[in-house]
């Protein structure tokens, strides 16, 4: 078979983003110039969630785990000697979904491009946000019809662009089983498509381009077969949807696009060689069948459990979607899995489940109805729950973390602080400074003209995203159009699904659990209180909750009171819930980077509020120097991802509460 005959490879794309728009669109083109045939922006959390580098909030966050863009002439560098005509673009984006497509187009503008041309993805799964990723700003309905306006625009302004993927990958980062995965990203899309139908702003004739033009985004676990059965029940129920709900005839239109990023909820800091075979295999659930293979695929680095990958890191795993497309015979054959029937079978079983769990959805009202009264998250909470129980239990094995867990030393990790790449942490000054520039340099009376248009256009009904578009234009920075729509639409705290999330591990007799239980009840005996009272902190704007929600519920489970208020506080908001709940100790969860400055920082307010002695313990992606750095400052344990035993985790923390307040160790194995 000669090479003009095979399937074209999918995309090839790097998740990528860091410190500026300068170093970004340096590691952009040299991505592009290593065969990579697609760009994906990382964007960092500021960005995301809508504020200004100068703000209280993005202290830390600066340029870790993303790019910062805050205004058009970030963007312009970003992109700089980028045809964006030629390019196909994904934007990691949510809550800021709008402006940055704006910014996009007006950039794309100023090149000379025609937007019609223009091809990409702009993520825009706010209800993910809510359930998983955090980093959701306004609540679910001002959010929907953020959405809704995009989507109407983009399908007759820019009709190549996917205006939304539906995010099932995060949900899985959270402990989402495949149905559930399934079930709740399908539901997402039903409220989306329900939303710009009752809208109004796309004709009955046209709404079939507006399907054509929802994308997904999937995960893929180490399970591949049952993943890649997951693959082809998406397609299967999403056909069915748009053709039964939505009376979509085109079968064009209604085929199940879908891009990938395999999973990193499994990639281990133990042992972190093994992660390159784990990747290879979820990349294979998603190319393996040909009727159920990716558009486009974008792969984690080996070390991403240790920190920032290298540019290096992130050429092996592109290299890795290289020799498959063109190194194997892959993409010579039809779909190798046709007439399986084991795979028609697991199709079928999650077919059925799936729906069932859609139609449940819908009786509560949708999926936004399902999201405020807390039933997705609270799902979600006890399926990582599980997950992590059986892990602790041996039932799931993952090699080098509860069997085989022997190794040799490894020449990857032998200079541990070098096998990861660092931020400079001045970097962060350097951007408040461009700030402040951009914003001493604007046309001052355009952006306050740009931004009362917005929020009349907000107050109202029309579309937003024109006068979006003319904030673009007129210097508006990222946190001034967030703060007008904050200003019409107010915040949303998500609900933690931490207090209803069933017991995941029982106590009984003999058991881990039941252990550290009786440490708790001994403990908060010798200090002659009711029950140890443990506070549980997201500073900063890290929105994945999940090892602080686990890390809650099986606290909970060994009798502790939980005090846990969600993400996205600050140091002084967490000091201040510490000394009014009268906490006997405080655990701080940062996976952004930005422990080195927030951790200290809540320890400085507890000395200066005069509460020395409680406990500070830290848990995230944190690399060995760091690690020992916080504990010379003053805390009390660093736990990262290696630390999988969570009940392991609270002993520890019921030690660290004893040694605090001068108590003898208790001789309790646990």
């Amino acid at each position: 078979m000669t090479e003009r005959q095979k399937d074209r490879p999918w995309l090839m794309r790097t998740y990528a983003g860091h410190s500026t728009a300068e170093a970004s669109n340096e590691l952009y083109r040299r991505n592009l110039a290593k065969g990579q045939t697609g760009l994906s922006v990382a964007f960092d959390l500021p960005t995301q969630t809508g504020y200004d580098p100068d703000h209280i909030l993005a202290r830390g966050e600066v340029g870790r785990v993303g790019v910062p863009v805050s205004h058009l002439g970030d963007m312009r560098r970003l992109f700089q000697d980028i045809p964006l005509e030629q390019m196909n673009t994904s934007m990691t984006i949510n809550a800021t979904a709008m402006w940055l497509l704006a910014l996009y187009q007006v950039v794309a503008e100023e090149q000379g491009a025609d937007p019609a041309k223009l091809q990409g993805t702009t993520q825009n799964d706010i209800v993910k946000e809510y359930l998983s990723r955090g980093t959701h700003v306004f609540p679910p309905v001002p959010s929907l019809r953020l959405t809704t306006d995009m989507i109407t625009y983009t399908v007759n302004r820019i009709p190549k662009w996917n205006p939304i993927n539906i995010c099932s990958y995060h949900l899985q980062e959270a402990g989402a089983t495949p149905v559930q995965e399934i079930a709740y990203a399908m539901s997402t899309a039903i409220a989306v498509l329900d939303a710009v139908r009752d809208s109004g702003q796309v004709p009955e004739e046209k709404f079939g381009d507006v399907v054509a033009r929802i994308s997904f985004f999937v995960n893929a676990g180490v399970r591949f077969i049952e993943e890649m059965c997951k693959m082809r029940a998406f397609g299967r129920i999403w056909d069915r949807v748009t053709r039964e709900r939505y009376g979509i005839a085109n079968a064009k239109q209604r085929r199940f696009r879908y891009g990938v990023q395999v999973n990193s909820l499994g990639l281990t800091e133990a042992q972190p060689e093994n992660n390159v075979q784990r990747i290879v295999l979820e990349m294979l659930a998603v190319t393996l069948s040909k009727d159920a293979r990716a558009r486009a695929v974008q792969l984690p680095a080996w070390n991403e459990a240790l920190g920032l990958p290298r540019p290096w890191d992130q050429q092996w795993s592109l290299r890795i979607q290289q020799v498959l497309a063109h190194e194997s015979d892959l993409l010579e054959y039809e779909d190798i899995f046709a007439g399986s029937h084991v795979i028609e079978a697991k199709v079928d079983a999650l077919v059925e489940e799936s729906m069932a769990e859609i139609d449940r959805i819908q009786q509560m009202g949708g999926a936004m109805a399902a999201v405020e009264s807390g039933y997705l998250k609270s799902e979600l909470v006890s399926s990582h729950a599980a997950r992590r129980a059986r892990i602790e239990g041996g039932e799931e094995k993952i090699v080098g973390v509860n069997i085989y867990e022997t190794t040799e030393p490894n020449p990857l990790t032998s200079d541990l602080d070098g096998a990861i790449m660092t931020v400079d942490p001045a970097n962060e000054a350097r951007v408040v400074a461009a700030l402040h520039e951009w914003r001493d340099n604007r046309d001052e009376a355009r952006a306050t003209e740009a931004l009362a248009a917005l929020k009349k256009a907000a107050a109202g009904t029309e579309n937003m995203m024109e006068a979006t578009v003319e904030c673009a234009r007129a210097g508006v920075t990222t946190g001034e159009w967030s703060w007008a729509l904050r200003d019409v639409f107010g915040e949303f705290r998500a609900p933690t699904g931490v207090s209803s999330a069933p017991v995941a591990v029982t106590a009984e007799p003999g058991s881990t659990l039941a252990l550290v239980r009786e440490k708790v009840t001994r403990t908060a005996a010798d200090l002659g209180v009711g029950r140890l009272r443990l506070l549980v902190g997201k500073p900063g704007l890290d929105g994945h909750s999940n090892g602080a929600e686990q890390i809650a519920v099986r606290a909970r489970d060994a009798g502790f009171e939980v005090v846990y208020q969600g993400i996205r506080l600050t140091p002084e908001q967490i000091t201040d819930a510490a000394l009014a709940e009268d906490v006997h100790c405080v655990g701080l969860s940062i996976l952004s980077g930005s422990h080195a400055e927030l951790v200290p920082d809540v320890l400085h307010r507890l000395r200066e509020a005069g509460a020395p002695d409680i406990p500070v313990i830290a848990g995230g992606i944190i690399p060995p120097a760091d690690a020992a750095a916080l504990i010379e400052a003053g805390v009390a344990a660093v736990f990262t991802p290696k630390d999988f035993g969570i009940t392991e985790i609270i002993g520890r923390i019921v030690d660290e509460i004893r040694k605090a307040n001068k108590l003898d160790p208790l001789e309790v194995s646990a």
